[in-house]
């Protein structure tokens, strides 16, 4: 599982791009929370077009989309409580740990956390 900024991290060809390649590009193998698909949907709709927010989200949904349900948002509401998440992350994490997937991150909310596989975020 890809976090939502590392998708568009990908999408540019950030600094990182490379180090999520790997998992984005195995799209039989990538598991797609609802939330991450609002934020990049919302991000691209700001900063390029409607197109290219629907081309981005349409290369995301060639994997397992993971809906929001309500046994989902008790865990990550759980989570967002005993670890300060904000709510995106503590969703996004409760995706990972109900599917049993590594969360692939560049976000430093999810540093030393198990089941998170994370490299610094760079801008240069």
């Amino acid at each position: 599982m890809v976090d939502s900024s590392d998708w568009l991290e990908y999408f540019t060809d950030g600094v990182n791009a490379d180090f999520f390649a790997p998992v984005i590009e195995k799209p039989e193998d990538v598991l797609v929370p609802t939330i991450s698909l609002f934020e990049v949907f919302k991000r691209v709709l700001l900063e390029r077009s409607k197109d290219d927010a629907l081309e981005a989200v349409a290369l995301m949904k060639e994997g397992k989309v993971a809906d929001l349900d309500d046994s989902l948002a008790l865990l990550a509401a759980e989570l967002s409580h005993t670890l300060r998440l904000p709510m995106a992350d503590s969703i996004i994490l409760a995706t990972a740990r109900a599917y049993d997937a590594v969360l692939w991150t560049q976000d430093a909310h999810f540093e030393g956390l198990e089941g998170v596989r994370s490299i610094e975020k760079r801008t240069t």
